[in-house]
């Protein structure tokens, strides 16, 4: 399902105008129909993925059960144990068995060993990644006793499985999303307006600006990569920095905006990232929902900076390895994110030695220094996540120069031309630190910039589809 075509509008039009007509006495009812549409939605992809997210619904919500009704600290440590290892387990399977196999062999051969593993060659389910870690907040907040159980199952199984936010986040955490679930919800004419500019908002990013910048980038990762000379590499490099960007910050703009009408509310999940001023406020902004799971479920089990400045680094530099396999079953990732664990520790380091917060308040000119400043680092960390290999990496870092050519110079042209509306917009949230500032406006400029969002995705919005870029984790 390609979320340009006029699929997934229609579906949610039908969905959205019985929902509206059940109304919030009957929110129960609601929880059924939102219920059957997200399994209608995901099983659109492959409906034999559907008995992987009931399969970890029905376990979870079992185990959270137990969990509130024993207190056995032995009988609970076993359950939350069980809940990691088959969610994980499954996770493991599906998105990193082939991946470990094969990076098994190469290892073997490259120590003189002629080995044949077998490989799987499985189907990754959509957006596993995301509903995985969902339900593992429920069980471990239940057992750190953060929530109740819930015994509402039809609530509970929505609450995995609902559909703006299914295959791409954000991952909402339990305690947030199922108190809204259980209760009624009210539609108000705020909800509204804001879920408009967020969907409208949201496709403009995705159809107009992400996917022309697909079109830029992709093909110099392509088969030309080794052509690639002058200012070509950085071209390739920005596009995709443009193109990741709103590609996944427009979808989660689209889950909010659909969530909003409907009377909920979604983790914000970007905020506002390329304007940050260093590593460690870079994922405050970026892809929020993943980075305070991390830190909550993962950094400060393992001691967070409580043992002292060697373990606080060496925990920041595992947490963030790990979020980089995360993202994917291939060396770049993890290179990825090893490569901010790195910039996050080296930032600790020059903090703690100047005894300051990296994160404390700037002067406008350090601001803006500080975010320039960061640019290059983060260019190099999208470089190496969009690589393929060494090589290409080397290749593109080694043949760059301030060399403007004929296609570099288009390049930068596309993405300038397209690319001018989200830097004013997020500039005008920048300065107002108000992140829906344009429905301050007054009707009339409000109203025409909707329309020129609207008649710019007609015109310019990418015919052919191009899928999002995080539908793969």
């Amino acid at each position: 399902m390609q979320f340009n075509s006029w699929i997934f509008p229609l579906f949610f039009a039908v969905v959205y105008a019985v929902y509206l007509g059940l109304g919030p006495r009957r929110f129960r009812a609601q929880n059924g129909l939102l219920l059957g549409a997200s399994y209608l939605f995901y099983g659109y992809w492959d409906a034999r993925f559907l008995v992987l997210l009931g399969l970890s619904t029905v376990i979870d919500f079992l185990i959270g059960g137990r969990l509130e009704a024993t207190e056995d600290e032995r009988v609970r440590k076993r359950l939350v144990t069980l809940s990691v290892v088959i969610n994980l387990g499954i996770l493991g399977f599906f998105k990193y068995f082939d991946f470990f196999i094969d990076s098994t062999a190469e290892l073997l051969a490259a120590l003189g060993f002629s080995v044949h593993l077998p490989t799987l060659r499985v189907l990754l389910p959509v957006g596993i990644s995301f509903y995985t870690f969902q339900t593992l907040s429920y069980t471990i907040d239940v057992y750190r006793r953060r929530m109740p159980a819930t015994r509402d199952f039809l609530g509970f199984a929505l609450f995995v499985s609902f559909f703006p936010q299914l295959v791409a986040g954000p991952i909402e955490r339990a305690a947030r999303l199922l108190p809204q679930i259980e209760a009624p919800r009210e539609v108000t004419a705020s909800k509204v307006q804001a879920g408009l500019w967020l969907l409208v908002w949201g496709y403009f990013k995705k159809t107009v600006i992400a996917d022309q910048a697909a079109l830029v980038s992709n093909p110099l990762f392509g088969g030309q990569w080794e052509t690639l000379h002058g200012l070509e590499p950085f071209v390739a490099v920005l596009g995709f920095t443009i193109h990741i960007y709103c590609d996944f910050s427009g979808y989660s703009d689209i889950a909010r905006g659909l969530a909003k009408l409907m009377g909920f509310e979604f983790l914000l999940n970007f905020r506002l990232p390329y304007l940050a001023t260093g590593p460690s406020d870079f994922w405050l902004r970026w892809h929020v929902s993943l980075s305070t799971w991390l830190r909550d479920y993962l950094y400060i089990p393992l001691g967070g900076n409580r043992g002292g400045r060697f373990a606080t680094y060496r925990n920041m530099f595992v947490v963030m390895a790990l979020g980089g396999l995360w993202h994917g079953a291939a060396w770049p990732y993890i290179l990825w994110g090893s490569y901010h664990g790195v910039l996050l520790v080296m930032e600790r380091i020059w903090a703690d030695a100047r005894g300051i917060d990296p994160r404390r308040p700037l002067s406008l000119a350090g601001e803006w220094t500080r975010i320039v400043l960061f640019w290059p680092l983060m260019l190099i960390g999208m470089a190496v996540v969009r690589c393929t290999s060494v090589d290409q990496f080397w290749h593109l870092f080694t043949n760059q120069s301030f060399l403007l050519t004929d296609r570099a110079a288009a390049g930068l042209a596309t993405l300038a031309y397209f690319t001018w509306p989200l830097v004013i917009v997020q500039l005008f949230q920048h300065g107002t630190r108000d992140l829906l500032v344009p429905l301050r406006l007054p009707l009339i400029p409000r109203a025409l910039l909707f329309a020129a969002l609207i008649l710019g995705m007609l015109v310019f919005g990418v015919r052919q589809p191009v899928e999002f870029f995080y539908f793969q984790f």
